[in-house]
């Protein structure tokens, strides 16, 4: 989705940098899981192998169409402009760019998709919008609500939508009726004065019944969020590490995307049998 620039942005009118890892773990067909640390993208087989699928990527989200294609969208700096692009590898391994490199940020193409490829993403301007792309390239605005700070989303398969908006989980139905499923999300009670914070939550996906699972960078935990707004642990990543993205396999087990202060990335798989195994924990993140 656009939110990079949200995130860099404010980043740039910081007095100090925040650091936004990436959120992007996602499994293909064939039972490969991909996942980025923000230096490249990194592949691990069936049989638990672990290489880089595609090197030299700043990217911040991922996804894969109905053909397995993965699409990824690295954004570069260079002095006050920012360049992006916007690539793809198909599954026998050819690397291309769908996108070429252009100045400033992604505006009109989105990695938040419904199985239909219709694509969903944040527009700001005097007010924030959320705007929806056609298969067939047609862009139109699909909601508008009192958004605040829409950050990461994520879109089922019907395309009902959960984003982050300043804290706040919002559910955006497949004709564009928007409503706050949990205000200010948090495991505390009471909760943190900072729980709107940009990068307090970080990535959102859904488990087999739809029901949204949020990374809870700041707290540490997953908190799966009920149609009523009641929340449960799922997950918890121990210190020093964060969640930042994670997903559910075929086989249903739970993989976490995580973070942490020396700047390491991890995939961590945790099984219905109670059982984890993690990878790439020694990969560094830029």
């Amino acid at each position: 989705m656009n939110v990079l620039f949200l995130l860099v942005e404010l980043l740039l009118s910081a007095a100090m940098p925040i650091a936004h890892p990436g959120v992007g773990i996602v499994q293909d067909s064939r039972g490969n899981v991909y996942f980025t640390d923000l230096r490249q993208v990194w592949r691990i087989t069936p049989d638990d192998q672990l290489s880089i699928a595609v090197p030299n990527v700043h990217t911040h989200e991922l996804c894969l169409d109905a053909d397995d294609n993965l699409y990824g969208e690295p954004l570069a700096a260079e002095g006050e402009r920012w360049r992006h692009r916007v690539w793809c590898l198909k599954p026998d391994g050819t690397l291309s760019d769908v996108i070429p490199e252009r100045s400033g940020f992604l505006r009109d193409y989105s990695f938040v998709r419904d199985r239909e490829e219709n694509m969903y993403w944040a527009e700001r301007g005097a007010k924030t919008v959320i705007k929806k792309r056609l298969p067939d390239g047609k862009v139109a605005t699909h909601a508008s609500a009192d958004f605040h700070q829409v950050q990461w989303m994520t879109a089922t398969s019907d395309g009902t939508l959960f984003l982050m908006d300043s804290g706040d989980l919002r559910r955006v139905t497949p004709d564009g009726q928007v409503s706050t499923v949990a205000a200010k999300l948090t495991e505390r009670e009471p909760s943190a004065d900072n729980v709107s914070d940009l990068h307090y939550h970080m990535g959102i996906w859904t488990d087999d019944r739809g029901q949204p699972c949020v990374a809870v960078a700041r707290e540490r935990p997953v908190l799966r969020v009920q149609s009523d707004g009641q929340t449960k642990v799922i997950a918890r990543s121990g210190e020093p590490w964060a969640p930042s993205g994670g997903m559910y396999d075929r086989a249903g087990n739970l993989w976490l995307l995580e973070y942490n202060s020396a700047n390491e990335v991890r995939a961590r798989r945790m099984e219905q049998d109670g059982t984890e195994r993690i990878f790439g924990a020694d990969v560094p993140r830029r």
